[in-house]
């Protein structure tokens, strides 16, 4: 066994490209050698012992150059969480391996236990306990940036052996997760190695014939490019010895998913996409990158406006590069990038090629503040999980203050995005915009190199719920709703105190009791809710509701309800944007129905709710829509109206009438198209999904029923 720890060390030693020193050697060895016995007896899917998954994931650790620490407590990820039964707690890594790896350990140990991939997709919960699980995953990455570091290459090595898992939904569960969560928290972090084969990778899960189609079309294309590529790489690189600059050139072929992600947005054909490889200098330095970047310009003519310097600018996960395209004398565009080594190394492996410079911890510190910011002043102003997903994977712009000061800002920002990106309380009293020089509307769409002025009145009560609809940016969104909800957080908690009222009366039980009972009190403690008051707030801001609570109180609910049109409602059926109390009207098209996946459209006459599956939908831009949620507390006991189409033997009919007339029937049309089957559309009142489901099941179980669907 000495031999193998002896190889493994040997291999990280190869991957580190360096000697490692005693003490390190002797820290690897006794991580190896714990989880090896803390995992002995385990195995995979794939039927390899499980210890196998840990060594690979810490070879991936080492070869983003981490530390060691990171290395051995990549070996120890899920010694805590898989071996608890035999003893193994978090107190025993720190005694045998010191706070330090005990803490990235936990944090990597309390992001896997939160379920992430099971709780976004699981629709019977709100958005807010989906966003209260991505918040508890922010708070462990917090604690030391190596966390999600160790997360990121944990879930690689689990993207790279999904193929063995044999449950196909859990398959497409993590594949979708991946999509939307880690590749997007890789690109934040700029390690792009990852994020490209993380994007690849579900995107061969989630679309496989898509994914064999393009793979075989690059595949092909490929081929008949490499010639023309050699002949443009030899071209440039006996142009830059002629001038003196030492600089290596390579071809980069875009990865899969990136291709087909511009086929779909842009609707192009595969014939159609035109930069499937492009040409990378890497420099020593970053003046030999203007130098490299005047030698291509000599040799090729540069497309206007297809030149980007991030190098003076750079991204916001610190990406440098110059980005120029040519057209060739074949009369052909080509992308190139320019970048020192060191450059690339931080374009290839993000904030983790710090520590190959010795400043690691010290730009993990920085970054995590930025990410404490980030929980503090974006997360928890988010209303819906969308946002979070916008807010990781939006595109960019690069937009400049008069004093020359360089902003990043989602791509198709407006000026209000900009102002609070100069401060939350410029934002707050914005009262108009200078684009250079003019003077633009609020819905102007800014355009990388825009100098942009913010005229701000002091005097100002406070933005306006209107600019919900111009502000782009999530992060904009989240910090305008939160002013609502500090505004009106004394309404909030009125309103929530009414809807425990209500359930007080509804349960015969006071207040002080139901916020008392062991069954609430697990469930904020389930969903991180910190204080009855916090709870108060929840309930009256809509993200928990009345029936959240009577679900929790009571699981089986009393099945007869009051009739109600929901024209008497009081309140609105929905919460828009985050907010109450916004009038609606209920879309007659397509009756959607408490349950449903909404989306709100904008018209004149207000907003209008259809269901997301709503053929009407399709055709609206998506300026025009605005996200909504069914605000539950508001609908007490309120009926929905629904269309049912039934075909039974025609002996049946009275039978059905009669069970659905006390369902309250509001319109019945019979039609007997074929003498032995008679087609019933009948509207019904409802008071949400699962109530509908109850009587389109019933109804199926009476004899001559031969098919029944929502209409």
């Amino acid at each position: 066994m000495i031999a193998v720890v002896s190889d493994f060390v040997k291999e990280i030693e190869g991957i580190l490209e360096r000697r490692l020193s005693e003490e390190e050697v002797e820290l690897l060895t006794r991580a190896y050698d714990y989880a090896r016995v803390a995992h002995e007896g385990q195995f995979r899917d794939s039927g390899d012992e499980f210890f196998t998954h840990v060594a690979e994931v810490a070879k991936i650790v080492a070869g983003l150059k981490l530390d060691t620490i990171s290395i051995a407590a990549a070996l120890l990820h899920d010694v805590v969480e898989d071996c608890g039964d035999k003893g193994y707690t978090p107190q025993g890594i720190e005694e045998e391996f010191g706070p330090e790896i005990a803490r990235i350990v936990d944090g990597v140990s309390k992001i896997s236990e939160l379920k992430i991939e099971d709780k976004i997709e699981d629709e019977s919960l709100s958005s807010y306990m989906k966003l209260a699980t991505l918040q508890k995953m922010i708070l462990a990455m917090a604690s030391d940036i190596r966390v999600i570091l160790v997360k990121l290459c944990d879930r690689l090595h689990n993207m790279r052996t999904l193929h063995y898992v044999k449950d196909p939904e859990k398959i497409q569960k993590k594949a979708r997760e991946t999509l939307k969560i880690y590749a997007p928290i890789a690109h934040k972090l700029g390690i792009h190695r990852i994020m490209w084969e993380l994007e690849d990778l579900s995107f061969k899960f989630l679309y496989p014939h898509e994914y064999r189609l393009l793979k075989s079309l690059v595949s092909r294309k490929l081929e008949e490019r490499m010639e023309i590529t050699e002949h443009y790489k030899e071209a440039l690189e006996g142009a830059m010895r002629e001038k003196g600059i030492r600089a290596t050139v390579n071809g980069r072929v875009k990865h899969f998913y990136s291709i087909w992600k511009k086929m779909t947005e842009k609707q192009r054909s595969f014939d159609e996409i035109y930069d499937l490889i492009a040409l990378r200098v890497i420099t020593r330095d970053e003046a030999s990158c203007y130098n490299a970047l005047g030698v291509v310009h000599s040799i090729w003519s540069p497309v206007p406006g297809r030149f980007k310097d991030y190098i003076a600018v750079p991204k916001s996960n610190g990406y440098k590069s110059l980005h120029t395209t040519v057209i060739t004398e074949r009369g052909e565009y080509l992308e190139i990038q320019i970048r020192s080594k060191k450059m690339h190394e931080e374009a290839e492996y993000g904030l983790a090629a710090h520590w190959a410079y010795k400043d690691g911890l010290t730009a993990g510190n920085k970054w995590i503040a930025r990410l404490v910011e980030w929980q503090n002043d974006v997360i928890s102003g988010l209303s819906y999980l969308k946002d979070l997903e916008t807010e990781l994977q939006m595109d960019e712009v690069f937009v400049f203050t008069p004093k020359g000061e360089p902003r990043h800002l989602p791509k198709g920002s407006t000026p209000i995005d900009f102002a609070y990106t100069i401060h939350t309380e410029v934002g707050h009293h914005f009262a108009g915009a200078k684009v250079n020089g003019r003077l633009v509307p609020i819905d102007y769409e800014l355009q990388t190199g825009d100098v942009v002025e913010i005229i701000v009145n002091k005097n100002s009560p406070g933005p306006s719920l209107d600019w919900l609809k111009h502000a782009r940016s999530p992060r904009t969104r989240a910090k305008i709703r939160k002013f609502f909800k500090e505004k009106y957080h004394q309404e909030l908690v009125e309103q929530g105190k009414e809807i425990l009222r209500r359930l007080s009366k509804r349960k015969n039980m006071a207040v002080d009791e139901i916020l008392n009972d062991e069954k609430i009190k697990a469930f904020m403690v389930r969903n991180g809710i910190g204080s009855t008051d916090d709870l108060i707030v929840r309930l009256g801001e809509g993200s928990i509701t009345y029936f959240d609570l009577l679900r929790v109180l009571d699981p089986i609910q009393e099945r007869k309800r009051k009739r109600r049109s929901p024209k008497a409602l009081k309140h609105s059926p929905v919460v828009v944007e985050g907010l109450v109390g916004i009038d609606v009207i209920i879309a007659k098209c397509c009756n959607p129905i408490p349950g449903d996946r909404i989306v709100g459209v904008v018209n004149r006459r207000g907003i209008t709710i259809h269901k997301t599956t709503c053929k009407n939908v399709k055709k609206i831009s998506s300026d025009r829509t605005v996200d909504v949620t069914w605000a539950y507390e508001a609908l007490d006991e309120p009926y929905f109206p629904t269309v049912l189409m039934i075909e039974a033997r025609p002996g049946t009919l009275a039978q059905i009438v009669d069970y659905l007339e006390r369902m309250n029937i509001e319109k019945l049309e019979v039609e007997k198209k074929d003498p032995n089957i008679a087609f019933l559309k009948l509207q019904i009142l409802v008071r949400d999904a699962s109530h509908l489901e109850e009587i389109m099941n019933n109804v199926k179980s009476v004899p001559g029923v031969e098919r029944i669907r929502r209409k």
